[in-house]
């Protein structure tokens, strides 16, 4: 800043979490306050996570990061949703719930991420917005502590918190899920626990696919890692996983019950990256993934587009579609944006994505035309609950979507809710959920935030993902089960 002003105090929020009262920045005097202002469904927040936890654990007790939630969907403005959030990504500095946008519209805030450093009087030092901004905040934190550190205004005192701690059981915030027909199984991604399931229609568990350590190690079952892996996708006797917070693309060898490395460096990607050799190539976020052929494609969430991974010889990986502007705009593969896409469906000759940030399902022809359409859902800001056809239609956040017997099922995870379009008609119908979080089973039954989708006969699965929990939906009936998993200890 050219001359100091000094920063507003904190207020107006409804709420704190891991946090036993509210923080006010006149109680972190002498302390560098680094506020992060975020959104819990949006990728590229959560890409600032990492450089988060790495400040804190080079500068211990000078620097004192303070989450400010101000959420874009109603869904994020829900103080127990909130704390799902995060518990499910490790977040562990207090976060205020700024759901009426007080102290954003106080700081000045015009987009999420934005990150604030304060200095240990309580001035401001600078802001920045977006991610990757790891190096230029190491830069200017280190700056004003040795500044301080000099005036004596410095205060390493510890401040300790409290954290929000919650049971998970069997499985923790399962992502996704994959279904193989013969003989009938289910794969699931235990997600927090970065692993995966291999489980039989029964829910016995048959297998336990990584050593449940966060890692980025190939090897056999047990002594393989993956880290927070989403989706899956299965072809004859490989699995394939979007292993998402290593940034890689990851093959289950079924038979000799190996793991391997398709694609990705374990580094995130920077920029609008190309492609090249799957090994040598870095990736961003993937998170679902579909077969067509030998053909693997990628959600590709962390840069707003679709990838293809080339299951031939070469091996390659490459850009599909999307310009990786963040929007919603159709037509030809390469001008066509999608913002945050999540779930991929392949069936009646297109590419269907849940592209969560524009509340929209889109489709991509896979034959000569190459186009990119959009199915329901309207732009970044429209989005809601309410069924009909067309432009009507309302979505909140979807994360999956699975094409069976010529319909669209959707998982409108922010309404917990299951959707049911038909993708030529373009209309949608509210399956099974109220709309309400919870967990209930029957003919009315409850979810909360559901990710991922999965049918085997004539069950639609479903990975409940804050409930931690897989659902069993009759496709005829409607009524809601819960699978309960055999043979496998806490």
């Amino acid at each position: 800043m050219a001359e100091r002003v000094q920063a507003p105090e904190l207020e107006g929020e409804t709420g704190w979490l891991n946090a036993a009262g509210p923080v006010r920045l006149r109680d972190l005097r002498g302390k560098v306050v680094l506020l992060d202002f975020w959104t819990y469904g949006c990728i590229n927040c959560r890409h600032v996570f990492p450089d988060l936890r790495r400040l804190e654990k080079k500068y211990g007790d000078a620097l004192a990061v303070v989450g400010i939630h101000s959420a874009k969907f109603s869904t994020e403005k829900d103080a127990a949703n909130l704390r799902k959030a995060i518990l499910r990504h490790g977040v562990d500095h207090p976060v205020a719930n700024d759901g009426e946008f007080v102290n954003w519209g106080r700081y000045g805030i015009r987009g999420w991420p934005t990150l604030v450093v304060i200095d240990p009087e309580g001035y401001l030092v600078g802001g920045v917005s977006g991610e990757g901004h790891y190096e230029l905040l190491e830069q200017v934190v280190g700056r004003t502590l040795a500044e301080h550190e000099k005036k004596g205004t410095l205060d390493r005192t510890p401040v300790r918190y409290r954290r929000e701690e919650e049971e998970t059981g069997l499985l923790a915030f399962p992502g996704k899920l994959c279904a193989r027909g013969s003989p009938p199984r289910l794969f699931v991604s235990d997600t927090n626990h970065h692993r995966l399931l291999e489980v039989a229609a029964s829910g016995q568990v048959l297998s336990v696919i990584g050593s449940g350590r966060a890692g980025f190690e190939d090897g056999a079952y047990e002594a393989c890692s993956f880290f927070q892996p989403q989706g899956l996708a299965c072809s004859g006797g490989t699995l394939f996983v979007a292993d998402t917070e290593n940034h890689a693309i990851r093959a289950v060898d079924l038979a000799a019950r190996r793991v391997s490395t398709l694609a990705g460096t374990g580094e995130r990607a920077r920029g609008g990256a190309g492609g090249g050799p799957g090994r040598k190539t870095a990736l961003n976020s993937p998170w679902d993934l579909a077969l067509d052929k030998h053909r693997l494609f990628i959600a590709m969430a962390g840069d707003h587009r679709l990838w293809v991974l080339d299951l031939g010889a070469k091996g390659s990986v490459r850009p599909y579609a999307g310009s990786g502007r963040e929007d919603l705009l159709d037509g030809p593969l390469d001008e066509a944006a999608f913002a945050q896409p999540s779930g991929l469906a392949v069936g009646g000759g297109f590419l269907f994505v849940a592209d969560s940030e524009v509340s929209a399902i889109r489709a991509t022809d896979l034959h000569e035309k190459g186009l990119v359409s959009t199915v329901v859902g309207e732009g970044l800001f429209e989005f809601g609950d309410r069924d009909g056809r067309g432009a009507l239609v309302r979505l909140q956040h979807p994360l999956a979507c699975l094409y069976h017997a010529g319909r669209l099922f959707v998982a409108d995870t922010f309404n917990h809710k299951l959707k049911e379009l038909d993708p030529e008609e373009k209309t949608s119908a509210t399956f099974a959920g109220d709309g309400q979080p919870g967990f209930v089973d029957g003919e009315r039954a409850r979810f909360h935030e559901p990710g991922g989708l999965a049918v085997l006969g004539d069950q639609l699965y479903v990975a409940d993902t804050n409930n931690h929990a897989v659902r069993v939906c009759d496709l005829a009936t409607r009524a809601v089960s819960t699978l309960v998993l055999a043979g496998l200890e806490s």
